[in-house]
């Protein structure tokens, strides 16, 4: 295949323009800082992305974007290299694209130019033809109209894609449809939606959904239930065409029974489970007998399971997998095979093989990675043992300008062993201004290995950056998550402050020039660590973080925005993983930044969305007002119509250089005179 194969998918795509508001920045780079990749170059929109085969591998659907564009839908014909835009809006970008079969493609639509205030619209569904014809909208996008349609018959605007490929043999896809109360999300309907016609019929539920597998001829098959606190996995056995259970577990201890992961061709269950370990391993389950089977199929060291099968017409050819990075284990040797002769071909990046549904050429497609380099993709012919690039994700970074990364792991004061990830400038590696950065969650997995445009753009400014996976982190085994029930502010904290000191003493930190950043818990924890440890952190940055954790139980926002949190979640979860309100009514006071806001005396930056639905404006308000009557006033942002994180590019533009401009006064270049 020709090299100016890909240039001839950006000439068909881009010659068609499309409205969309501009990237600002807010104050003209330095003379110093117009040598550094532009802040617009990290966070702008991918400009390739979300390509996916054709079930038979002739044809490429991908979403392509670009500055002052809307993401468009193009379907590239890989025998002869033709490329066409079957679908593109003018007030909507093109989001989610699955095959429904060899003709009709599905997808979703979202809007890259409006943040949560101002967003009046579901994402809609909408099914067309590779060559462009057979258009349909299948749900109706207006969320104040939130029933069926009469005149369209279009199903409701909550429905979203379930995101799980099928067989790709028919003209029908399933649809999610998450059914409310009072309480939150009190379960999630499957139903069988026509790409064609629109009509949808409803998949029977073994009690209150929230999750749902299809098994490999496209039906459905397992279901997760949640009520209360007991989560449940449901089989829809063919036999009896009835739902049974075959497990259940505490719905929010993370311990217990088993999560599935897939089912094979041959109806094999495969499952996440920790049998006895302290870490989960992929195995198969007897559905007949309840049982798992007696070894491990795949075992992941130092890591929980968490990944998805690969699988052919015929039986399991492999299984891709998360650990310090996303990757791949084959169990078909031929496969096997193939990604050595790839990875010989590109052996400075992890290379990720996804194969079409039923092959009919010798095509696959192969996602590049690595620390320095955003997702690239190339197609990879078998028989010629060549590979072509068709697009990359964000093409104006450059790779040599990058930092590098590493996963290291370091004790903390109880002697638990942390991994983190280290990001170091370019060239540089000792003796750097840090900044250790908190995921959020907190009861999620933090950061993996490979390109991320906050740590890198911190890098570029010459900062280390240090993200560590305190104990309460999912994925890295039962007792790393058990350790940080109720640790808020407490031995959670005490991890991000022995990152920093390990930073010091393995000689890369400068100890007098250390910021503590994060959003949402670790925004919390940014307060925090300049609550419980002032001499360590020089500054903190705080976005969209939780300041008090009372607060979180109660508060409702502006024009009585409910906060995005579950009845259950606050009755069940979070007194058994953060605390209760009641019985714990003293720790949870002694570890909130709000009321320890006359502790906090080193610089702070923070930034909040005015329609916040996770941590409501009040967070954020309450303590900036905390903050000034104790006489240190923090540098305050408001962005009035984002939500929980940034969704506009030129909000994260503006932010970055805020942090930039923030960090440099405080322990870079401009405060060191370095």
């Amino acid at each position: 295949m020709p090299r100016l194969f890909q240039r001839t998918i950006l000439a068909a795509a881009l010659s068609l323009t499309a409205l969309a508001a501009p990237f600002a920045c807010t104050a003209a780079p330095s003379a110093a800082a117009a040598a550094l990749p532009p802040v617009e170059d990290f966070f702008s929109t991918p400009e390739f992305s979300s390509p996916t085969l054709s079930p038979s591998g002739r044809y490429l659907a991908a979403r392509l974007g670009g500055k002052g564009q809307r993401d468009r839908l193009a379907v590239l014909d890989l025998k002869d290299n033709s490329a066409k835009v079957v679908a593109q809006f003018n007030n909507a970008d093109i989001s989610n694209i699955t095959w429904v079969n060899e003709e009709r493609i599905v997808f979703d639509s979202t809007d890259r130019t409006v943040a949560q205030r101002d967003v009046t619209a579901g994402p809609g569904l909408y099914a067309v033809n590779r060559d462009g014809s057979g258009y349909k909208a299948l749900v109706n996008r207006n969320i104040a109209y939130d029933h069926p349609s009469a005149a369209a018959k279009l199903v409701p605007s909550s429905v979203a894609l379930l995101l799980q490929r099928g067989p790709q043999d028919s003209e029908y896809v399933y649809v999610t449809s998450p059914q409310y109360s009072a309480g939150g999300v009190d379960h999630v309907d499957l139903l069988r939606l026509n790409t064609l016609t629109g009509k949808a019929s409803q998949v029977s539920r073994p009690g209150p959904a929230h999750a749902w597998l299809l098994d490999f001829k496209g039906q459905a098959r397992v279901a997760l239930t949640v009520e209360r606190d007991q989560a449940a996995i449901h089989y829809l056995d063919p036999a009896t065409d009835k739902w049974r259970q075959l497990t259940a577990f505490p719905a929010y201890a993370g311990t217990g029974g088993f999560m599935p992961v897939g089912l094979g061709p041959d109806g094999t269950l495969y499952v996440s489970a920790r049998a006895g370990q302290d870490k989960t391993s992929l195995y198969s389950y007897d559905i007949a007998s309840g049982k798992l089977s007696a070894k491990p199929l795949v075992t992941v060291a130092d890591y929980d399971f968490t990944g998805g099968l690969i699988m052919d017409k015929d039986k399991l050819l492999g299984v891709r997998y998360s650990a310090d990075a996303t990757d791949t284990v084959w169990l078909d040797p031929a496969m096997k095979a193939m990604q050595a002769q790839i990875d010989a071909l590109m052996p400075h990046t992890t290379n990720l093989v996804t194969l079409p549904r039923r092959p009919e050429t010798p095509v696959v497609l192969v996602t590049a990675y690595s620390d320095a380099q955003p997702a690239s993709y190339y197609l990879y012919d078998r028989e010629k043992n060549k590979l072509d690039r068709v697009g990359s994700s964000h093409p104006k970074i450059d790779a040599g300008a990058m930092g590098k990364q590493a996963v290291v792991r370091y004790a903390a004061r109880d002697g638990l062993q942390i991994p983190a990830l280290l990001t170091l400038p370019p060239g540089r590696n000792k003796n750097l201004p840090l900044v250790v950065l908190v995921h959020g969650g907190p009861y999620v997995h933090g950061s993996s290995w490979g390109w991320n445009p906050q740590t890198q753009f911190l890098a570029t400014r010459g900062y280390a950056v240090l993200q560590p996976d305190y104990r309460g982190t999912t994925g890295l085994g039962e007792a790393h998550f058990r350790a940080g029930w109720k640790q808020w502010g407490l031995k959670m904290q005490d991890d991000v402050a022995d990152a920093a000191k390990w930073a010091i003493a393995q000689g890369i930190a400068d100890g007098k020039r250390i910021c503590i950043a994060g959003a949402s818990y670790g925004g919390y924890a940014a307060l925090m660590g300049l609550v419980n440890d002032g001499d360590l952190f020089q500054c903190g940055i705080n976005w969209a973080g939780v300041t008090d954790i009372p607060l979180m139980y109660t508060a409702r926002g502006k024009w009585n925005i409910r906060p995005d949190l579950s009845d259950d979640w606050k009755q069940y979860g979070m007194p058994l993983l953060v605390g209760d309100p009641d019985k714990d009514a003293d720790q949870l006071k002694a570890t909130s930044p709000l009321q320890q806001a006359a502790r906090i005396k080193r610089p702070l930056l923070m930034a909040y969305g005015g329609a916040d639905h996770r941590v409501t404006l009040e967070h954020g308000t309450r303590m900036r007002d905390a903050l000034q009557a104790a006489g240190h006033p923090a540098e305050w942002v408001l962005y009035p119509d984002e939500g929980h994180g940034w969704a506009l590019p030129q909000t994260q533009v503006d932010f970055w250089n805020r942090v930039a401009q923030f960090l440099d006064r405080h322990i870079g270049a401009q405060a060191h005179g370095k």
